[in-house]
């Protein structure tokens, strides 16, 4: 199975406005496990960069206007994600600023449906607690000291080792193999069988004497309701 943990740098909050993609960071996964190669690319805007954007990125118009602008690198973008699952965090923002580059060369756009959010995943696996990339880090103890600004392939680094904690772990049969359980050729983990010694049941019939102080209780009750009527 294969996944692409992605992360975009922009100048603003809305495409519709002009804001445009100026870093994009791509981390390949195989079967949940980063197979070694990442996508990562520097654009020109071609506008501004306002102040807001630069203090969470720290990417000004003199850095990138020596990168080339999104157009130019599609073509490597788009082979790069071919047709895998996008592992996005707050997966909308990021599917509309690309959508955006898209329709401005005339190509067609990526389906949402591609994108799995980890937002959404992390506020259904902890809801009512904080889910910035930040928080889960701390959550999962995920060494994030370095990230002082917002990188596209730091991001998507960090967002990776988020991800595998979100679907259980880097090693969710760990548990299982340390106490020598086994799985049949259908992946299925055995159920580790316990033998225990066999012991009689122990006897629950009422003595004499409970049997005579239980009809010695029913005499003492008036009107019972199982002799109504």
């Amino acid at each position: 199975m294969r996944e692409i943990v992605l992360d975009t740098e922009t100048t603003g909050l809305d495409p519709a406005t002009g804001d445009r993609i100026v870093e994009i960071g791509c981390i390949e996964l195989i079967n949940h496990v980063p197979s070694g190669r990442t996508l990562h690319q520097y654009f020109n805007p071609e506008r501004d960069m306002p102040q807001g954007a630069f203090e969470v990125h720290g990417l000004s118009i003199e850095f990138l206007s020596n990168y080339p602008v999104f157009g130019a690198l599609a073509d490597e973008i788009l082979e790069f994600l071919g047709d895998a699952v996008l592992i996005i965090h707050n997966a909308a923002f990021d599917m509309r600023f690309i959508n955006a580059e898209l329709r401005r060369l005339g190509r067609p756009e990526l389906p949402m449906a591609r994108a799995l959010d980890t937002v959404q995943l992390a506020r259904r696996k902890y809801p009512g607690a904080q889910v910035s990339l930040d928080a889960l880090c701390r959550r999962f103890e995920i060494d994030n000291g370095h990230r002082t600004l917002h990188g596209a392939l730091l991001d998507a680094d960090l967002l990776a080792a988020v991800y595998l904690e979100l679907i259980g772990g880097r090693q969710p049969d760990l548990a299982l193999a340390a106490h020598g359980t086994a799985s049949d050729n259908t992946g299925r983990a055995d159920v580790e069988r316990v033998v225990k010694a066999y012991r009689e049941p122990r006897p629950h019939a009422p003595s004499a004497e409970e049997l005579a102080a239980h009809r010695t209780f029913l005499r003492s009750i008036t009107e019972p309701l199982w002799l109504a009527g």
